[in-house]
C-alpha cells in the first residue's frame, strides 16, 4: 500500500455537486474532491474505507512527505478568510506537485478559500482528499436579554434560561446575556459570587444553548480561578460545548469627581487574551464593558475577520447617556462590522444603577434595534449582505497605510 501520492498519478476534472453548487473533482489515482461555491466549511466524518486516517496526522505526513510547509499554526492556512483556522492551504513558498494539481484545479485565491478538508487512504493505496462545503447563510437573527438582576443568584439563572428558551423561539440563532448576569455589578459581590468555570452557571448555560440548538453568550460571571477573580464570559454552541472564554481584558477603573468613582482593580485581575469565536453565520468578537473604550481591540477583531462584535455590559448613568451609543456606533463605522452590547435591565435601588439601552448597530452606523430600561429581549436580524455592500463602497481595509502605521497584537 503506498502512503503518499505520486506525482504521476493527478488528473483533475470538472463535473456537479448536489445542492446546485459547482464542483471540482481532482483524481489522485482514483481518489476525488469536491467544493461548492459559495461555501462555508463542513468537516464530514464519512469513511471511504475502514482504514480512516485522521486529517491532522495525514496532513503531517503530507507535508513531510512533498515538502509542503502549511501556514497559521497547526493544519491551519493564515488566510483572511478563516483566520488560519480551518484552511489547509500551503504557503507558495514552495509548491509540490500535489499542491500544483489542487492549486490548477481548484484555481483557489489567496484569502477567498473557506473550505475544510479530510484526508483519508482507501484499501488500494489512494489518498483522497475531500473538501466539503455548505452555502453561507447571509442573514441571522441576534438577540439580547436585558435581564432585571437580583441578588439570588439562582432566580437569576431561571429566568436568564427561560429569556434564552424565549428568544430561540423567536428563531434567534446567537442570543447574548448581559453583563454580570448571575449576581449584581460591585466590587463587593464578586468575592460572594464567584465561582469556577465550568461550575453551576455555566453548566445551566451549557444545557440551555444544547436545548435551543443556539450560540449562547453567557454575559459574564465573576469567575475564581487560582485565588484570582475575574470577569468573564463563557460561549457556548449549539451542542453545548464551551467554545471560547474571555476575561475581561480592560478594568473599570474610574473617577468621575462628584459622579462617580469604581475600581474593579481593587478585586478583579484583568485577562490578558482575545477572543472570537466561528458560526455558520460569521466569526463573532468578545468583549466585556470597558473594552469597548479601546479602539485597537476592535481592531484587531476587525482584522481577524470578525464581522460581529459583542460586548455584554452594564455602563451607568453618568457614562450611559454620555458614550454608550457614541461608543458603540464608532466601533461599528470604524471597523464596518456589526456592534451589539447587551446591558442588565435598569434597577434604581441597585448600589451601581446600570443604563440599560441595550443595542445592535449596523456598518453603517445606524441604530437597528434599542430597548428602553426595564427587563426585555433585543432582536435585530443581521444582513452580511449589506455589510459586504458597505466595505465595498468604502474599501478602508484596503486603503490603509500600513508603511506608516500598524494596529497589531502582541505574542504573550
Amino acid at each position: 500500500m503506498a502512503l503518499y501520492p505520486q506525482p504521476a498519478g493527478y488528473k483533475a476534472g470538472w463535473g456537479r455537486a448536489g445542492g446546485g453548487g459547482r464542483s471540482i473533482g481532482l483524481r489522485i489515482f482514483s481518489p476525488w474532491l469536491t467544493r461548492q461555491r459559495p461555501h462555508q466549511p463542513e468537516i464530514s466524518a464519512q469513511p471511504v474505507h475502514p482504514m480512516v486516517l485522521p486529517r491532522r496526522a495525514m496532513a503531517s505526513k503530507w507535508r513531510r512527505s512533498e515538502g509542503v510547509r502549511t501556514t497559521g499554526g497547526e493544519g491551519g492556512c493564515g488566510c483572511n478568510a478563516c483566520g488560519g483556522t480551518r484552511c489547509l492551504t500551503p504557503s507558495p513558498k514552495k509548491q509540490s506537485p500535489l499542491e500544483h494539481a489542487l492549486d490548477s484545479a481548484l484555481s483557489v485565491k489567496p484569502g477567498n478559500s473557506h473550505a475544510s478538508s479530510s484526508v483519508r487512504m482507501s484499501a488500494f493505496g489512494e489518498l483522497r482528499f475531500c473538501i466539503r462545503s455548505q452555502p453561507i447563510q447571509r442573514a441571522f437573527r441576534l438577540a439580547l436579554i436585558q435581564l432585571q438582576v437580583s441578588s439570588i443568584k439562582s432566580d437569576n439563572l431561571t429566568r436568564a434560561c427561560g429569556l434564552v428558551r424565549e428568544a430561540a423561539t423567536q428563531g434567534a440563532k446567537i442570543v447574548s446575556l448581559p453583563e454580570c448576569f448571575n449576581s449584581p455589578y460591585g466590587t463587593k459581590y464578586f468575592p460572594e459570587y464567584a465561582e469556577k468555570i465550568p461550575g453551576e452557571s455555566t453548566q445551566k448555560l451549557s444545557e440551555v444553548a444544547k436545548e435551543c440548538s443556539i450560540y449562547l453568550i453567557g454575559g459574564s460571571i465573576p469567575e475564581a480561578d487560582a485565588g484570582k477573580l475575574y470577569n468573564t464570559s463563557v460561549v457556548f454552541g449549539p451542542e453545548g460545548n464551551l467554545l471560547v472564554k474571555h476575561r475581561k481584558i480592560h478594568l473599570f477603573d474610574i473617577d468621575v469627581p462628584g459622579k462617580i468613582t469604581f475600581q474593579e482593580s481593587k478585586t478583579l485581575s484583568p485577562g490578558d487574551s482575545f477572543s472570537t469565536f466561528d458560526t455558520p453565520y460569521c466569526r463573532v468578537g468578545l468583549g466585556i464593558c470597558y473594552d469597548i473604550r479601546f479602539a485597537e481591540l476592535a481592531q484587531i477583531y476587525a482584522q481577524r475577520g470578525c464581522q460581529l462584535l459583542v460586548y455584554p455590559a452594564a455602563f451607568n448613568l453618568t457614562t450611559g447617556p454620555a458614550h454608550w451609543e457614541l461608543l458603540q456606533r464608532g466601533r461599528a463605522v470604524d471597523n464596518q462590522v456589526y456592534v451589539a452590547t447587551a446591558s442588565p435591565a435598569r434597577d434604581d435601588k441597585a448600589s451601581y444603577v446600570a443604563w440599560g439601552h441595550s443595542t445592535v448597530v449596523n456598518p453603517w452606523g445606524e441604530v437597528l434595534a434599542k430597548a428602553g430600561t426595564e427587563e426585555t429581549i433585543v432582536y435585530s436580524d443581521i444582513d452580511l449582505k449589506k455589510l459586504a455592500e458597505i466595505r465595498q463602497q468604502i474599501p478602508i481595509f484596503s486603503q490603509k497605510r500600513s508603511d506608516l502605521y500598524t494596529v497589531e497584537a502582541k505574542n504573550l
